[in-house]
């Protein structure tokens, strides 16, 4: 086993690995750039080490000084958590040529599931359902036209390269094909540096469902049962769940094997997760294959009561699975809401700002993964996440119920927030009734009113606090040059000694 990891992250997801290094009694050492000086990770972890500036392309993408650090700090192995450098196989490669493992699936694996013409073609050969659509990716036009009239409009434009919504064109009629194709071309372009798409079937009304896959270096493979992921916007998830309301017992065995097919076919080791679209009718259709932890991974550690992090650790470390994993089952149903740092009443437009007040909800069933405190500043340079909410119950009912007590009672000032928008979305009577598709926030919450007596009580809060928000972080700053976690001196606020002790009590 590994005695030192070093996290090839930020925020949240790093302080979840880091806990899972604390699981298994291992060192972590965390990286930071200058915008992250007094990020929670970086006290989190036993030791930290800056690694550049705040654009990403300078510190928590950059391949040659992250593995830099990793010599520094005497580590065996590198956990990359989600986002960055988790799904780049050149990082894979490098993390190997240095002599460090890395805890995720070889260079191969993620360059066959990150391009989705590649993958589709893998799939098909392993007798996975497919969505019907192009073998491969094209420029030319008339195939398009060809191939849409084929598979039936309305079609999808999608880029070969990547994921999270980029590249992504829905056409209903033919005379807006050409343009959708070169639009999807320029979008894959710039964000993945390869313009490459391909077009396929679109599903009107689909449910998002992924499978959690485990697979060790011994040629064993399970998959941890399914999640739920239809409550999305942008393409990207806000609100998952687990288990779905729409699997029946035997079409979860039959997804699920399918998710192990996936995994075998790709010659896969360590976590993935294996996505699929699930149409009315029960037809299932692979959609992509995501070679890394996922955000929600947290509602499936609820449900199965497995440590993800402290499993993929062990398989990276040469060991086969648990017998914990081998012998997983579902227990009682599980939500996670992601709360970013957005205006959910505007378009979920990012928001900025000074943490001013950061109270988390407690109690029997609900957790917090959160990668902020209180004085955090919340910039433009990274993804929006602050935190996850998780909550655990006996039914989905109650779940949701959980889970609206828990989001009203996590308080947040200082920074514009999605947590007002997930409770009237779980509070809908479509959610409740498990009618969560895809389409589920354009069909009914865009026209919803705006909530404005909390905005106003929000900012109003918010700005009374700003001067206290402000001193805070002033005094986390005095910690700049340390590795150690802040003392409660550096915490606990201005203080003196009280001038009313009598003179009889300190005689």
């Amino acid at each position: 086993m590994f005695s030192t990891i070093l996290v090839a992250n930020r925020s949240e997801i790093a302080v979840r690995v880091i806990n899972g290094c604390r699981t298994l009694g291992i060192r972590s050492v965390s990286v930071y750039s200058d915008a992250d000086v007094n990020a929670k990770h970086r006290h989190y972890a036993d030791e930290s080490i800056h690694i550049g500036a705040a654009a990403p392309s300078e510190s928590y993408l950059n391949i040659e000084r992250i593995i830099a650090a990793a010599c520094e700090a005497g580590a065996q192995a590198i956990h990359p958590g989600y986002g960055f450098l988790s799904e780049n196989p050149a990082f894979a490669e490098a993390c190997r040529d240095a002599g460090i493992a890395f805890i995720g699936p070889s260079a191969a694996s993620m360059r066959l599931m990150g391009n989705k013409v590649a993958s589709r073609k893998a799939m098909a050969d392993a007798g996975v359902p497919l969505t019907p659509g192009m073998q491969s990716a094209s420029s030319d036009l008339d195939l398009y036209r060809t191939e849409a009239e084929r598979i039936g409009y309305p079609v999808m434009i999608k880029a070969a390269a990547g994921g999270g919504g980029k590249g992504m064109r829905v056409v209903d009629e033919p005379k807006d094909l050409a343009g959708a194709v070169e639009a999807a071309q320029r979008e894959a372009l710039n964000a993945f540096g390869d313009s490459s798409v391909y077009m396929e079937k679109f599903i009107a009304r689909p449910r998002h469902i992924e499978f959690q896959i485990m697979a060790d270096q011994h040629g064993n493979v399970v998959h941890l049962f399914e999640r739920e992921c239809s409550i999305q916007r942008r393409h990207q998830k806000i609100i998952e769940e687990t288990p779905s309301v729409a699997l029946t017992e035997s079409l979860r065995a039959e997804m699920g094997e399918s998710a192990v097919a996936v995994a075998r076919a790709a010659n896969y080791v360590n976590a993935g997760t294996v996505e699929f679209l699930l149409d009315t009718d029960g037809s299932y259709y692979f959609l992509e294959m995501n070679t890394r932890l996922q955000v929600e991974h947290p509602i499936t550690e609820m449900v199965t009561g497995i440590d993800l992090v402290a499993e993929q650790i062990r398989i990276a470390a040469g060991e086969e699975l648990s017998p914990a994993v081998r012998q997983a089952h579902q227990r009682g149903h599980a939500i996670e809401c992601r709360i970013y740092a957005e205006d959910g009443e505007n378009g979920f437009l990012p928001a900025t700002g000074t943490i001013a007040l950061y109270s988390e909800p407690v109690g029997p069933g609900i957790r917090v993964d959160s990668g902020v405190e209180a004085g955090a500043e919340i910039g433009i340079d990274y993804d929006p996440i602050m935190a996850k909410l998780i909550v655990h119950a006996g039914s989905r009912d109650d779940a949701i119920g959980k889970m609206i007590t828990a989001l009203k009672e996590f308080h947040i000032l200082g920074v514009q927030t999605s947590r007002r928008f997930m409770i009237d979305c779980l509070e809908h009577a479509e959610f409740r009734a498990g009618n969560t598709f895809t389409s589920f926030i354009s069909d009914h919450m865009l026209t919803r009113p705006v909530v404005a007596d909390e905005m106003i009580q929000a900012g109003a809060a918010a700005a009374s606090l700003a001067a206290l928000a402000a001193a805070h972080h002033a005094r986390l700053s005095t910690g700049e040059g340390s590795n150690q976690p802040l003392t409660p001196w550096q915490t606990i606020g201005a203080w003196q000694i009280g001038s009313s002790i009598s003179h009889e009590a300190t005689s």
